[in-house]
């Protein structure tokens, strides 16, 4: 992995998730394990982030919400998947309300099953789609210089 210019910004949404793994997302900004140290910022706005932490299963209210912030993001951008919930619907895909995973309304670049997921497998996630931000740019990069 080679160094980004600046430092990735990640957003994290919960969609209907039943705050397991959202809890080791905020177990990761604490000092123990310390995402930060990565050169990783936590923001609120899709607008500033390159990452998108999504928890929980899609469902119909929050299709929109989720498509929309995934919008938002600019290029590029890396989406990942956190819980099983939000890679497949997970124990609650069976439900009248779930759609199923985040696949369903957005591409996902970085699925990590789990339930709740650990904080140390959530900055695993983290540094393999920094990675792929990393590819995502080159081939952008390439892109521009070609047109």
């Amino acid at each position: 992995m080679t160094y980004m210019k600046k430092s990735p910004w990640i957003i994290h949404y919960d969609a209907s998730s039943c705050n397991g793994c959202d809890i080791e997302v905020l177990a990761c900004l604490t000092p123990m394990y310390d995402l930060e140290r990565f050169g990783i910022i936590n923001t609120g706005n899709p607008k500033h982030a390159d990452i998108f932490l999504v928890t929980g299963g899609v469902n119909e209210q929050n299709r929109a919400v989720i498509k929309n912030i995934y919008d938002q993001m600019p290029e590029p951008k890396v989406v990942i998947a956190l819980g099983i919930c939000a890679t497949s619907g997970g124990v609650f895909r069976e439900c009248y309300n779930i759609i199923g995973g985040i696949d369903k309304v957005i591409p996902v670049d970085v699925y990590l099953p789990g339930c709740p997921v650990r904080p140390e497998q959530i900055i695993d996630s983290v540094v393999k789609g920094l990675s792929i931000l990393e590819e995502k740019q080159r081939q952008l990069a390439a892109r521009g210089k070609s047109a």
